[in-house]
């Protein structure tokens, strides 16, 4: 038999793309279409639906960026489509390969009833199952201009990210607005063509059933008259039935469709835009859910029910009824998917706490799983943290993006630094926006990891990122795969039935210890630095504000401001989505993030202040108020400490306390600091520190999000200096440093302060550069093994090696408040106010090995905000010299915790204290449910077996271990003795 396979398969693809699709909808007439500009911000429905409408005409230009235009489409059915299906068919102008990412709209009908959304791959509107003849219609949309800032030709600088620079001119054009008969029939017929003919690209090239699916797809074709498409469907469908009722293998993969959105909670568009694509894409859903009972749609993200039901309530209630009928999952029991490597553990903490309580208050329901797909890495703290919040499992895909090195589980158990372990999912389809394609399905069972021992996986279904969600396509092909002979089975489930299934097949799954670094977006832990730097002060300030407030409520009786701070915090979370913290957004979502973060901060601070001040009392004696004790305590003249001595050397200027000596070169650079205690010099040989660094920054994609590696291959050391001065100011010594460079500015304060082994260097920076990135470096005369970065609750250790491509890939990393260096017997820390990224190096000097450790300041990437962190940033880092992990906790933790001078009459007692050695108080509050008792957190900070004692300095009647969201714990520790775990959390709650 002669091979006339290319035949056949040119065949169907040019029958299916130029008459299958095309006659699904058949007969049609236009819409009248009339059109009315908002002249700003969005409004809603109710009033939209009574706006003054004009005539417009099809095609015609509508919309500048970030414009609404509302549209009236009216019309009639013509009688001869009585007892037919008909639908609207809207072509605003789509590119349909840019679902989310350009203009859409929300469909309502005449009485503010939504319908569904419409968008490049949702082209239609049911209008009616069995029209009547003249049958009126009447809809309005509300359609946003979204701008494209992620083209065909992406990563290129535009204006368009911000409405304070987009372009007035239209950007999109109608097409078609009609009414038109939809043929079930020929969308059905379009559906079985697709699937078989996917599925035959998957198969062997020669195996009978690939064989058998072309000849059936012939012969479907033979019987199918290209001039009566709608007339010969079913003919032609009843060719292909045969094929289509085969059954797959016993042993075929087992996928788990869930629908999805991942809807960014703000990216390319602004925040109040995700608010409307949170309504139009809920909208769809629901429908799709009444049209397909098998169909099940999970979202994420409290925080965007939140807004459904603040700000689209007549959407809200479709929602809460099919939540109500398991059909619409919430997932994930966070706030947001926020970002997991920057947020404080506190931060964190909150995410699950706020969550998991607005999903339990709202649908009464809480989430088993942590439902992150699309953030960037995954820290090591986050399997306790999800266990000790009641989580069971934990998904993400977006470790299939790495650069170099291919993950080698897809289902496991993930552990963290304190050793707790969570079963963990990555789908091998490689994507959160399945489309349940052929090559999709085929590559989720091939690419499977665990093929010999178990037999299933996640595929999160729809269009995503910019939302949109499945569409009724993906339905028809999951009704298509559920049973099919050469593909993987496909079933509609609830992601909680996929894991405990799989739990069940996989009883001892491999194990992976320690992050989940993203071998990709490294530049994301420095992108948009002001962003970051009022969240790091918010989250510490929002922390101060509960302690202080806890204590008045407790001490005096005070109103705890339980709103105020959930407030507070909730605006923190939403700020921790992993495209706001990261950098990666346009350039109005950081312009708001910047003033929304400021406000926190602001408030925050007044909560703080009103609550010490009522401590206090009305006086004149001085009290610091400390929010690392909980104390306020009167000031003490301290036992007079040695003023730092200054002197001139060599042209520069050295500063020496009891504790250390420090030699400042006549350029502004650190080419000595000894630790007098030890001898120990902490900079290398013949180098200098406090060495600022320019490199050239143009990844070769992602902009905001990447560093390549090459990055390093061009280096400008920053030496020279306008000026250089010293002075010594009540006993602290002060270089004062000024460098220009390029378009440039840094004016860096050198302090050594008596009695501290901490050298400040406050760093005041104009930066006008662009597409560079800004390191400060410390070559270090320490042989380290591994660095120590401070983690949430903890720190984590990498080797300083690269001996194998995993350890070549982490050339840029994460910490958070210090990250330290050190031999068994001596080390040093650098601690920091508001930065996270940093790399590390092996030197060699002769026989002597060195460790260079720099900090990664700042970015000017050009996509998405053109302007990426120009302007005026303060960045205070700290070198502590003979460190070790006790040492640069504490030092990184009073960087980032300021007393404070109240005048007032009495002394304040701290709520609790700890007795022993290693366990830190991370936070004190009153208890969420509004009992008013006292919640406590500790944790193990040095990552060693710690045990000490809970003093609390106020009466109570019981303490006891609850969970780390506040829940009662089955058999929970009582009393206030304390046995920690290296690095484990344990959240107490006293009962006043």
């Amino acid at each position: 038999m002669h091979d006339d396979t290319s035949l056949t398969l040119g065949r169907v693809a040019r029958v299916l793309a130029e008459r299958v699709r095309p006659a699904i909808h058949s007969a049609s007439m236009p819409l009248t279409v009339e059109l009315a500009e908002l002249p700003g911000e969005p409004i809603a429905p109710a009033d939209a639906l009574a706006l003054d409408f004009s005539a417009a005409q099809v095609p015609a230009p509508w919309g500048p960026a970030w414009s609404t235009t509302w549209f009236r489409l009216t019309g009639r059915v013509p009688a001869e489509w009585a007892g037919r299906r008909v639908e609207a068919v809207i072509d605003l102008g789509f590119d349909i390969s840019m679902p989310g990412f350009q203009c859409e709209a929300l469909v309502y009908r005449a009485d503010g009833t939504p319908v569904k959304s419409v968008n490049p791959r949702g082209q239609w509107v049911p209008i009616a199952e069995t029209a009547r003849g003249d049958e009126p219609v009447e809809l309005y949309l509300e359609a946003a201009a979204n701008p494209v800032i992620l083209g065909h030709h992406p990563f290129l600088p535009t204006q368009e990210g911000d409405i304070r620079t987009s372009s007035p001119e239209p950007l999109y054009r109608t097409r078609r607005i009609d009414l038109a008969v939809f043929e079930a029939e020929v969308f059905e017929l379009a559906l079985d063509l697709e699937v078989l003919f996917e599925l035959q690209a998957e198969l062997p090239p020669t195996s009978p059933r690939r064989m058998r699916i072309l000849q059936a797809l012939d012969d479907a074709l033979d019987a199918l008259d290209l001039q009566r498409i709608a007339a010969t469907a079913s003919d032609s469908r009843e060719r292909l039935a045969g094929v289509l009722a085969a059954p797959a293998e016993v042993s075929a993969h087992r996928i788990a469709a869930i629908g999805h959105a991942h809807i960014d909670s703000a990216w390319l568009w602004p925040v109040r835009e995700t608010i409307r694509k949170v309504a139009r894409t809920a909208s769809s859903m629901t429908a799709l859910i009444d049209e397909h009972p098998e169909f099940r749609y999970g979202m994420s993200s409290a925080q965007q029910y939140a807004w459904l039901k603040e700000h689209r309530p007549e959407v809200h209630e479709r929602v809460k009824a099919a939540v109500a009928d398991g059909r619409f999952l919430p997932l994930g029991g966070m706030w947001v998917e926020s970002d997991t490597v920057m947020p404080s553990g506190e931060s964190l903490v909150r995410q699950f706490l706020y969550g998991q309580r607005f999903f339990e208050r709202e649908f009464g329901i809480r989430s088993k799983g942590v439902w992150l797909p699309d953030s960037f890495g995954y820290s090591p703290a986050l399997p306790q943290l999800m266990r000790r919040a009641g989580f069971e499992w934990f998904f993400t895909q977006k470790i299939s993006w790495n650069q170099q090195n291919v993950f080698p589980h897809h289902t496991f158990l993930w552990e963290g630094i304190d050793g707790s372990r969570v079963f963990t999912h990555f789908p091998p389809m490689d994507t959160y926006n399945a489309q349940l394609s052929g090559a999709e399905v085929a590559k989720a069972a091939r690419q499977f990891k665990e093929n010999r021992v178990a037999s299933r996986s996640i595929a999160p279904v729809g269009w995503g990122d910019g939302g949109g969600g499945t569409t009724r396509e993906m339905t028809g092909r999951a009704a298509r795969l559920r049973d099919l002979e050469g593909s993987a089975r496909v079933e509609w489930q609830h992601p909680d039935a996929f894991f405990e299934a799989a739990r069940a097949e996989l009883p001892n799954p491999a194990v992976w210890v320690g992050e989940l670094y993203l071998e990709l977006h490294r530049g994301t832990l420095t992108s948009q630095h002001a962003t970051k730097a009022l969240h790091r002060w918010a989250e510490h300030a929002l922390v101060e504000a509960e302690l202080w407030a806890a204590t008045d409520a407790v001490r005096t009786g005070a109103a705890y401001p339980a709103e105020a701070l959930d407030r507070l915090w909730e605006v923190v979370l939403l700020h921790e989505f992993h495209d706001i913290l990261p950098g990666t957004s346009i350039a109005w979502v950081h312009r708001e993030a910047v003033e929304a973060l400021s406000d926190v901060l602001d408030t925050a601070r007044e909560l703080s202040d009103a609550a010490r001040r009522s401590l206090a009392g009305s006086g004149e004696r001085m009290l610091v108020f400390d929010p690392v004790t909980g104390a306020g305590a009167p000031v003490v003249d301290p036992v007079p400490a040695a003023a730092v001595a200054l002197t001139e050397e060599d042209g520069g200027h050295r500063l020496e306390n009891d504790l250390v000596s420090v030699l400042i070169s006549a350029d502004g650079l650190i080419v000595s600091a000894v630790d007098k205690a030890t001898g120990r010099e902490a900079i290398a040989a013949g180098r200098a520190a406090n060495l600022f660094q320019l490199h050239q920054d143009f990844p070769n994609m992602w902009d905001a999000w990447d560093i390549d590696r090459y990055y390093r291959n061009n280096v400008t050391d920053l030496t020279a200096v306008d000026s250089v001065s010293a002075s010594v100011v009540d006993g602290t010594a002060v270089v004062s440093v000024r460098r220009s460079f390029s378009q440039s500015t840094i004016e860096q304060t050198i302090i050594l302060r008596p009695g501290s082994r901490t050298v400040v260097l406050r760093n005041e920076i104009d930066w006008n550069e662009t597409e560079k990135l800004l390191k400060l470096a410390f070559p270090l005369d320490i042989r380290a093994t591994h660095t120590e970065a401070e983690t949430q609750f903890g720190y984590q250790a990498r080797v300083t090696h690269t001996n194998t491509s995993w350890e070549a890939a982490k050339f840029e990393t994460s910490m958070h408040r210090f990250v330290l260096v050190r031999e068994p017997d001596f080390g040093v820390a650098l601690v920091n106010d508001s930065i996270y990224g940093y790399d590390t190096s092996r030197d060699v000097d002769g026989d002597d090995v060195t460790t260079t450790v720099r900090l990664s300041l700042l970015r000017a990437p050009r996509f998405p905000d053109p302007d990426t962190d120009h302007g005026h940033h303060e960045i205070e880092v700290g070198l502590v010299i003979g460190a070790d992990a006790r040492v640069a906790t504490a030092e990184g933790i009073r960087m980032n915790s300021t007393p404070t001078l109240v005048r007032g009459a009495r002394e304040v007692e701290p709520l609790v204290t700890i007795d022993g050695d290693g366990i830190i108080v991370s936070a004190v509050k009153l208890a969420a449910d509004g009992s008013g008792d006292v919640i406590v957190r500790v944790y193990e900070a040095l990552g060693r077996r710690a045990a000490g004692t809970l003093l609390v300095g106020f009466e109570h009647r019981e303490v006891r271990e609850v969970s780390l969201i506040e829940d009662e714990l089955d058999a929970p520790r009582r009393g206030v003795s304390l046995a920690l775990h290296p690095f484990e959390v344990r959240t107490l709650r006293i009962a006043r």
